[in-house]
């Protein structure tokens, strides 16, 4: 099986994602950048997918670096070079056979490029649907986990609690 890798612009996603262009309006755009990195290192820790998030320097000019938060690898692209020159040079270089890239980006241009090269893409759109689902199982697993621990903890036997289950919807039907 393939390893994947996403590489996501992260700008494109502050554009795009409901929470973060609220943020980005209010002249927050590091919290913005922050609850990126934060929803994203959750939803890499649920589905195992390597994740790196581009950050053009157009509106960070200056710093090039690139550096490890939450799991996650995060790059301030150098001064001039844009996030979409950035992510077509790294799927160059990372979509070989043993490695399937994702881009997630709404610029229409960017993901034909995506796909002349060989890589996936997915919209701004269908990477947030793909984080709430995560999101949302995420918490159902954690619900189920908590009432495992309680089950397993309960005095009661599987036998005796069904016993109890009926005599407590007896007595709500009375």
């Amino acid at each position: 099986m393939k390893k994947e890798l996403l590489i996501i612009d992260g700008y494109n996603m502050i554009g795009s994602w409901p929470e973060l262009v609220k943020l980005k309006d209010k002249d927050k755009m590091e919290d913005a950048r922050e609850l990126l990195l934060h929803e994203l290192a959750n939803y890499q820790q649920y589905t195992g997918i390597e994740t790196r998030i581009i950050f053009g320097a157009q509106l960070v000019p200056g710093i090039q670096k690139s550096y490890k938060k939450y799991t996650l690898t995060v790059v301030f692209t150098k001064e001039g070079e844009t996030a979409d020159s950035y992510i077509e040079r790294i799927i160059g270089e990372e979509n070989l056979l043993i490695t399937q890239v994702t881009v997630a980006t709404s610029d229409l241009a960017e993901q034909w490029l995506v796909f002349q090269k060989g890589a996936l893409r997915k919209s701004a759109n269908e990477l947030y649907k793909d984080l709430q689902t995560a999101k949302k199982a995420i918490a159902s697993d954690a619900k189920e986990y908590h009432f495992q621990q309680y089950r397993r903890n309960s005095p009661w036997n599987r036998l005796q609690l069904d016993k109890l289950e009926k005599l407590r919807d007896d007595l709500t039907k009375r």
